[in-house]
């Protein structure tokens, strides 16, 4: 499904509230689970989601670029702004749909992406937020037998990725190895082993909270 982004830096303190296109009122979740492509295209297909930001977050440098944030010396996590409606879905239902669709025990990065900017974290807008994605993380500990290495925090300012990170697993461009961004990324996704290991994982329970998944 097609995803508007946001195209400001965003910086949340406290509970934050948008307007959606349609004037509805939504709130936002920040998570980094690593490979914000991954990220981005798995929310877009959570119920109640109206539209995902990939970006960088936690580090110590203004507007981060990618080429930066890639060197593993920025600080920054590669993230995901997601925007949904209250009415629909629920920050709750959020944080857990966010830990079935990682490696929760992994604190090296993700799948076949390592470093800290690949890291999992899920930054909060609030301290209540915050409670929640504890609650969270105690459960998804308990349901592993094992401790959980994603990091909680009350979120800094989100940085925007650049245009051509956003919605890549949609993207009909063409790169120059010759497929589009989509081909490029369905060829990430399946080479980098995400599914089948949050298959192995979490079983029946992988990708909970979706309705289906890239």
């Amino acid at each position: 499904m097609g995803r508007n982004r946001l195209a400001v830096v965003v910086a949340l303190a406290g509970a934050m509230a948008m307007t959606g296109a349609q004037g509805a009122e939504t709130a936002t979740a920040i998570f980094a689970g690593g490979c914000f492509w991954s990220i981005e295209s798995d929310f877009d297909h959570a119920p109640g989601v109206v539209a995902t930001t990939s970006g960088y977050i936690g580090g110590r440098i203004d507007n981060p670029r990618y080429e930066q944030v890639i060197t593993e010396t920025t600080g920054h996590r590669e993230a995901v702004m997601v925007e949904y409606d209250p009415s629909v879905t629920s920050y709750e239902k959020l944080v857990d749909t966010f830990f079935h669709l990682i490696d929760p025990i992994e604190s090296r990065g993700q799948f076949c992406d390592y470093g800290e900017s690949y890291t999992t974290a899920i930054y909060a807008g609030n301290e209540a937020e915050l409670q929640v994605a504890e609650a969270g993380k105690q459960a998804t500990a308990e349901a592993l037998g094992k401790p959980v290495a994603t990091v909680i925090a009350i979120a800094p300012t989100f940085w925007p990725a650049e245009d051509y990170h956003q919605d890549f697993w949609t993207g009909t461009e063409e790169l120059s190895n010759g497929l589009t961004r989509a081909q490029h990324y369905a060829r990430y996704r399946a080479g980098c082993g995400k599914n089948r290991q949050v298959e192995a994982i979490w079983g029946s329970e992988a990708f909970r909270g979706l309705d289906g998944h890239a």
